[in-house]
């Protein structure tokens, strides 16, 4: 490690979420079953997606490109997770830190506007319905898609570049991967610009899209209403009732983790915030899009008893 001006590392050490050695397994265990369960879960949903006709639509289209953003998602914290469960410790590269920050910025930032395209689409079918195959075209699909994906990757590419440009003092990350705000306290130069321009990325990731997504919903609900049939409103709460879900519990995680002074919440709180959108999430997108929706049960059943006989 150099000490002139300033200190570079090689290597980071990851304070895990726990240090009792007794609670290493079960949590390995636990961790584990989670990420089998969202990579079983993601991968089916496109796959069953991708065999079946009737769900060849934009719903679906939108919804397989979210089990694909939250397979990779999953996929760049977890695993190194597990692996420091049972490693006496948890060691990551310079590198590697900053790769994983990098994708981790990346797909975190394409959910958000996944979801925000997911609840247009919604707000397309549930209130333009007559004009819902024109406006939804494959060509603004894959364009809105195209748009997830950019954005995810021009805003991981500045926020990576800023903490690329930091001098780290300190090694210990208090934290289970390598993250913005962990990382910033290990640095022995002044982080106040990475700061507001992180916090004005998030902010407008999070708050630009949630608002998008409140409005849409918003009108939805107002068209709902207005549903004379019961069985019409039923039928239209039935569409969006799963995405409402995953949308409150992602950007619930997310604004408690990101929009808030660094100070206002203990280590313990953000971990479990933490957890609960980089792990937890993931899994849950996939069931609850299944278990909650008709077509995907028919689809699946239809695709079983193909595979059976």
């Amino acid at each position: 490690m150099a000490t002139e001006n300033h200190s570079t590392v090689a290597e980071f050490i990851l304070g895990g979420l726990t240090n009792q050695p007794e609670f290493q397994i079960p949590l390995f265990l636990l961790f584990l079953g989670i990420y089998v369960t969202t990579m079983v879960g993601n991968l089916g949903m496109i796959t069953l997606i991708g065999l079946n006709q009737q769900l060849h639509t934009p719903m679906y289209f939108f919804l397989s490109n979210l089990s694909f953003v939250d397979l990779f998602y999953s996929s760049v914290i977890t695993p190194k997770m597990l692996v420091n469960f049972v490693n006496n410790k948890n060691i990551i590269s310079y590198v590697g830190c900053m790769s994983q920050l990098y994708f981790f910025l990346v797909f975190v930032i394409a959910e958000c506007y996944m979801l925000m395209v997911m609840a247009y689409d919604r707000y397309v079918a549930i209130c333009r319905p007559l004009f819902y195959h024109i406006i939804m075209s494959h060509t603004l699909c894959c364009l809105l898609v195209a748009l997830v994906y950019t954005m995810g990757i021009i805003g991981s590419t500045i926020e990576t570049g800023l903490m690329l440009k930091l001098h780290y003092c300190e090694v210990f990350i208090s934290h289970y991967f390598c993250d913005i705000l962990p990382l910033m306290k290990l640095s022995c130069s002044s982080t106040y610009d990475v700061e507001i321009v992180v916090f004005f990325i998030a902010g407008f990731d999070i708050i630009m899209t949630g608002l998008m997504v409140l409005v849409s919903y918003a009108f939805i609900l107002s068209n709902i209403l207005r549903i004379s049939s019961t069985e019409g409103r039923a039928k239209a709460f039935s569409t969006c009732s799963s995405h409402f879900v995953a949308v409150g519990l992602f950007y619930g995680s997310t604004a408690f983790m990101y929009l808030k002074p660094s100070t206002s919440s203990s280590l313990a709180q953000e971990n479990v915030a933490s957890v609960f959108y980089t792990t937890v999430i993931p899994m849950l997108n996939p069931l609850i899009y299944s278990l909650r929706n008709k077509e995907v049960k028919a689809a699946l059943h239809k695709t079983l008893r193909r595979k059976l006989i």
